[in-house]
């Protein structure tokens, strides 16, 4: 018989009905209730029309809710989407117009936001609500077809199973770069190849309590959430208040006894930063994991300076290939705060190419595209087949097999051995805290300003808080007024506010090269060099595309340096 996700908390219900699955700050939810919650919730939905294969979106806060809906969502034979709350409502309604959705489940704080979302009559015509709290809200615009109330009193038995293996469990979205939002596509096969590996290779059971920290819509979560159920181990969900404040963060992983920390690289730096790690602090920790960009080789050595008998491994991997591809189990501390630190090799039933233009092997240490083949390849982007056919390409070196290659857009090399070690994006993508922004889609975004004759955005690398700077450069129509106060007012409305820029610089004409194509290379030298000078807030208007000046909006740029 296939394995699909929810099946694990079904067996872990079966063996350990109390045995507590999900914590999250005073409230607990054992392996029995979950299971429970998680068929009523089924039979509900399927009761109300959801049929296999149907999308249901969960735009709700981190909570034990969230986890509940979407078991009974796989348990109705649908996929689950989970939303972003931290997005404009026409993000949103991008997303949700792009995966064809017919049900939302809400809870907690959403509710304003989904009242946002339902403004749009079109929308609030072919979209069902389900409520996840006990009694419905206090809204005209939100009228929903259930609430916790009526899931109490539905039936509690398990439903006939809807789905295979190779069905989808749910779809994420990532920033596209053309201004909308791409749907990746992960099945329950892709989640268990490597959530399989992952037990064996780590040694995890019942008796490990492991972090919840990156939001639902962010793939890590899959193996929080997936890893933990599947281990019968708990789920210690981390608050939004609590994220990202450092010393409330390792007070987290104390007071919780965490035995696993799974987490984007600059969650770590951040604790480095602000040195709230004690010596031997974390007594019950056992291992760190970090995905999703590239920890800082200094952060690293402090984590295991103070933490000498935790494990530590850096996995590398794309949404597209589900999770994690590779892995590199540090074995001990770097002496050479230089050194690079390798993305390994990789899992079971994974496995990392490094090519050349040819898509042949680039020889050892010879810096080539990287590749992935393997389980975890997405069957690709939810109804989108050029884009699909444009990243995965079928593997020459099995032709006929169906088996695939996908392009991750990442440069690499690899050593005689076969180590794989990671060298940067290979166009304008980039990633910020782990979230993977497309710098075309805050373009986008900012060219539907009337008043911008053009505009580019770019990234540097730095050493703060998420090892990337976005960085503006536009030049206003016709004379127009612009600052960047009512250019980020403006981004507000479509996007993310982890997409926003932080630098901005001011042109009548923006730097062209040869092609007469805008000459981004030159801006980022020139975002660069101005952040070397701790200039950059001062540099925002120039007169041509050459000489810069100094202008009265530096203060308002100095507010956004600082994080305002």
């Amino acid at each position: 018989m296939n394995r699909l996700l929810q099946d694990w908390v079904t067996q872990q219900a079966e063996l350990r009905p109390d045995a507590t699955a999900v914590v999250f700050g005073g409230e607990k939810l054992s392996y029995g209730q979950l299971e429970k919650s998680s068929n009523q919730l089924a039979y509900t939905l399927r009761e109300a029309g959801c049929r296999k294969g149907d999308r249901v979106c969960i735009l709700m806060p981190k909570s034990p809710a969230a986890i509940v809906s979407m078991i009974g969502i796989l348990k109705a034979g649908c996929m689950h989407v989970p939303i972003d709350t931290g997005s404009p409502a026409v993000r949103i309604r991008q997303v949700l117009d792009s995966c064809e959705n017919r049900w939302i489940l809400a809870a907690g704080g959403s509710g304003a936001l989904l009242e946002e979302i339902l403004a749009d009559e079109r929308l609030r015509a072919g979209i069902s609500v389900g409520w996840m709290e006990e009694s419905a809200p206090a809204s005209k615009q939100i009228q929903p077809a259930f609430c916790g109330a009526d899931l109490g009193v539905a039936p509690s038995s398990a439903l006939p199973r809807q789905c295979t293996g190779q069905d989808g469990s749910h779809i994420l979205f990532t920033s596209g770069s053309t201004g909308v939002p791409k749907g990746v596509v992960i099945t329950h096969d892709n989640v268990v190849a490597f959530v399989g590996w992952a037990l064996k290779h780590f040694g995890i059971d019942h008796t490990d309590r492991f972090s919840g920290h990156t939001p639902f819509h962010f793939d890590l979560s899959t193996f929080d959430i997936f890893g933990g159920l599947t281990a019968g181990a708990q789920l210690h969900l981390v608050p939004s208040e609590t994220a990202l404040v450092p010393p409330k963060l390792a007070e987290f992983i104390r007071t919780s006894e965490l035995t696993q920390w799974f987490s984007v690289p600059s969650v770590l730096n951040y604790l480095a930063k602000f040195n709230t790690v004690r010596h031997n602090d974390f007594p019950s920790l056992r291992r760190v994991l970090w995905c999703g960009e590239v920890l800082p080789t200094p952060a690293l050595i402090y984590w295991m300076e103070r933490l000498p008998r935790v494990r530590f491994t850096n996995l590398y991997g794309p949404t597209e290939a589900t999770i994690a591809s590779s892995y590199h189990d540090v074995s001990a501390c770097p002496q050479d705060p230089k050194a690079a630190i390798p993305i390994g090799k990789g899992c079971d039933g994974e496995e990392l190419l490094v090519l050349d233009e040819k898509l042949q092997p680039a020889a050892p240490r010879e810096i080539g595209d990287l590749y992935i083949a393997g389980a975890g390849l997405s069957p690709g982007y939810w109804r989108d087949e050029e884009k699909t056919a444009s990243v995965f390409l079928q593997d020459a070196r099995n032709p006929g097999s169906g088996a695939r290659l996908y392009r991750t857009g990442d440069l690499a090399w690899q050593d005689e051995a076969g180590v794989v070690y990671f060298v940067g994006r290979a166009d304008s993508q980039i990633k910020v805290r782990g979230y993977r922004i497309e710098l075309g889609e805050i373009e986008t975004a900012l060219n539907s300003v009337g008043k911008l004759q053009e505009c580019a955005v770019v990234a540097i690398q730095t050493e703060s808080f998420g090892g990337w700077m976005i960085c503006c450069a536009y030049a206003g129509r016709g004379g127009a007024e612009v600052t960047p106060n009512s250019l980020r007012e403006h981004l507000k409305k479509l996007v993310p506010s982890y997409m926003f820029p932080v630098r901005w610089m001011s042109y009548d004409v923006l730097p062209k090269n040869s092609n007469g194509k805008i000459d981004r290379p030159r801006l980022k030298e020139r975002f660069f060099r101005a952040e070397l000078k701790q200039s950059a807030t001062e540099v925002i208007a120039t007169p041509t595309a050459e000489t810069p000046r100094r202008g009265p909006a530096a203060a308002d740029d100095r507010t956004e340096a600082i994080g305002k």
